[in-house]
């Protein structure tokens, strides 16, 4: 394992509101005003199992606030600038969000057909491989993102 980066799905153990209250104290801490779209859209990434899409987010019942459509698409572009959360998801496809948890990261698969992404559940394979490019390039906060691509079950 990487010493500036672990690869883990430990939040899977640790509390939602305290995942929650952690994400909007980095909204807050880059110039973000709490409110409750803000609020519900971040508790939808952190408990969402796979990433979610625009769609996704702004139809769903959990959206307690009532957001329109355009008022998340603005949150998720800011979150994604302000590197609260991340898009994923091919160029001509639907993009997918998901949360950056720091000091945490997934791989991913990505289905080129109908542009399904979901988590990968095994330990990430380049772990071992960061490390050492780390240690030989002197790079510190060195990090890496893996997506791989193919047909998923239901496309196949």
């Amino acid at each position: 394992m990487s010493a500036t980066h672990s690869h883990t799905h430990s939040r899977a153990h640790r509390d939602p509101e305290c995942l929650l209250c952690q994400a909007l104290e980095r909204a807050r801490d880059r110039g973000l005003r709490q409110t409750a779209a803000l609020e519900d859209v971040l508790r939808m990434l952190i408990e969402a199992p796979t990433p979610l899409t625009l769609a996704d987010v702004a139809s769903s019942p959990k959206l307690a606030s009532k957001a329109d459509r355009a008022t998340v698409y603005r949150l998720l572009t800011k979150l994604e600038k302000l590197g609260i959360i991340r898009r994923l998801g091919l160029h001509d496809r639907a993009a997918y969000y998901t949360m950056i948890f720091p000091g945490e990261h997934n791989d991913y698969l990505v289905c080129t057909e109908c542009g399904r992404i979901d988590r990968l559940a095994i330990e990430c394979p380049v772990e071992e491989l960061e490390a050492q490019i780390a240690k030989q390039s002197k790079f510190t906060r060195l990090y890496h993102e893996l997506m791989f691509f193919g047909v998923c079950p239901k496309c196949a």
